[in-house]
């Protein structure tokens, strides 16, 4: 079973790039088997599709606007992601958007596309996330630690592997 953890989203307009420092905190804090791969997406939109050759399952992580407090966790998945992409308006989510419909026409979808977010405090212009959402990223993580963990995939944190290696 292939995994593909697709963390997407601008870093240059502040919570808008969270899925993609989600995917730099998992790669720098956890081991994950070698069906596991991280992927910044970016804003890269119909270029992804590339990607999803042969995933089993999709874990997007993206900021979601959903009108709940900042630093909200979000977690969709079956028709739900179809509906949160419909209503989806800027660049690189209509790509993604884009992404998986194409997938679905070619037999690339994934069998299981899960999206995994937060509500963004800021979108202004800047290259740190705002407080609030860094004060949550911690549990933005856990949930797809988590997600993994119901598709009976072990993830180990760094720290497990340096204390283990005396």
């Amino acid at each position: 079973m292939s995994v593909l953890i697709l963390g997407v989203g601008n870093i240059l307009l502040s919570d808008e790039g969270l899925g993609v420092r989600v995917v730099e905190r998992l790669k720098e804090s956890y081991i994950f088997p070698e069906n596991v791969k991280l992927l910044d997406g970016g804003t890269l939109g119909i270029d992804l599709l590339y990607f999803l050759e042969g995933v089993d399952r999709l874990i997007i992580i993206d900021a979601i606007i959903g009108g709940k407090a900042p630093g909200t966790v979000y977690k969709l998945s079956g028709e739900e992601v179809e509906a949160y992409f419909k209503r989806k308006v800027s660049v690189h989510e209509v790509g993604i958007q884009e992404v998986l419909g194409i997938a679905k026409l070619t037999g690339k979808y994934p069998k299981e596309v899960t999206v995994i977010g937060m509500e963004p405090q800021s979108l202004d212009i800047s290259l740190e996330l705002s407080p609030k959402i860094k004060e949550n990223l911690e549990k933005l993580i856990q949930e797809v630690i988590k997600q993994l963990e119901s598709w009976d995939i072990g993830v180990r944190h760094v720290d497990e592997r340096t204390s283990h290696s005396l």
